[in-house]
């Protein structure tokens, strides 16, 4: 199974959400969905490629997005117009924790399925 096009497009989308979540709060692109559903959406389609993109590590990806949600909202301290918040962080883990348990289970019906 071919996995590099997942783990090209999580660590593109692993980029650009740290460009997004440090960048000058006016780069930050603007949608209409509500600012927690764009969270939780970049994070649960983030944790999702990289489960996707490495299968048999699937638990150590977990763990890495969650922490990962922490420690990308702690690097909001760098830019002088961010500010980190413990609910943001909050609501990129539960995105987190959708996506590796999407990826976990797709990952299971791709191992199921006929070649």
């Amino acid at each position: 199974m071919n996995n590099l096009p997942f783990r090209l497009l999580a660590w593109l989308s692993f980029a650009g959400i740290v460009f997004v979540t440090v960048s000058p709060i006016g780069w930050r692109p603007h949608d209409l969905l509500p600012v927690d559903l764009d969270r939780a959406g970049a994070f649960a389609l983030m944790s999702l490629l990289f489960v996707l993109a490495y299968p048999r590590q699937w638990i150590f990806c977990a763990v890495l997005t969650l922490l990962g949600a922490g420690g990308i909202e702690l690097l909001q301290y760098l830019s002088p117009s961010r500010h980190a918040h413990m609910d943001d962080a909050l609501v990129k883990a539960a995105g987190a924790t959708i996506g590796c348990l999407l990826g976990w289970r797709l990952n299971r019906v791709r191992a199921q399925a006929p070649t």
